[in-house]
């Protein structure tokens, strides 16, 4: 059982930022060279899922993660309020047809548990009708794992609420990230203890596993996901194609 509260958001003591950031652009590049690979084998999908409150740092570890991976073969996209068209259809529907196809990395900016947790916590939905919607979930990432054979990978981006508020109030003070500031963002900060309620329940109740990314300082944060990218690209054993003999 995850408890979210006994998890740290921070680095390990000792760990040095300098050689942190070193080893991290080497672990992006060899990202690069094994997607190469699972692109050019064509056997394997990836589906890459960052979760996290508001300026938790998702759109800037896709960034420096996947930064040396070709976008023939890497998508990213950002999950925001349905159109009138999504809401016309189960709440899945917008996700399925994203999923990636064989060969593919696609990349989740928040995911289908945003009609999970958003939902939730306004209390748009009932608690019987969100657990429904948890079980629907996990029989989507099964689909994907076992019929269509892609990996799935969940990240959820811990970051505690002293850390956020900082993040959020960079977007006011500094001009260069005024762009990212919406008051919106705001207001979902005053329901935090109900929304790590519904994350960590969302988290304990999933068939395939989340990865806890500690997210207060952006260099570990990082450093944390590349390294794991890397194990789950590697277990994947590709080899490039050759011709038949």
């Amino acid at each position: 059982m995850i408890k979210l509260a006994d998890i740290s958001t921070r680095a390990p003591e000792g760990l040095e930022k300098a050689s942190s950031v070193k080893e991290r652009k080497k672990l992006a590049q060899r990202i690069g060279e094994l997607q190469h690979l699972l692109y050019a084998e064509a056997k394997h999908s990836l589906l890459v899922v960052f979760q996290g409150m508001d300026a938790s740092g998702k759109d800037g570890t896709t960034k420096k993660i996947f930064r040396n991976c070709s976008p023939s073969g890497t998508w990213a996209y950002g999950f925001k309020k349905p159109t009138d068209l999504e809401f016309a259809h189960d709440f899945l529907w917008r996700c399925h047809k994203l999923a990636p196809k064989k060969g593919h990395i696609q990349v989740f900016n928040r995911s289908h548990y945003e009609d999970v947790l958003i939902q939730r916590v306004h209390k748009w939905i009932t608690e019987e009708h969100a657990l429904k919607r948890i079980a629907a979930i996990n029989a989507f990432e099964n689909l994907l794992q076992f019929d269509n054979g892609t990996t799935i990978v969940k990240f959820y981006m811990h970051i505690s609420p002293e850390r956020q508020l900082e993040k959020l109030q960079e977007r006011i003070d500094d001009p260069t990230k005024n762009w990212k500031h919406n008051p919106g963002d705001w207001e979902e900060r005053k329901h935090w203890d109900e929304y790590m309620r519904c994350y960590e329940d969302a988290i304990n109740r999933s068939e395939i596993p989340w990865t806890i990314v500690p997210a207060d300082q952006r260099w570990y944060r990082d450093l944390f996901v590349a390294r794991h990218m890397v194990k789950v690209l590697e277990a994947l054993n590709m080899q490039l194609p050759e011709l038949p003999q």
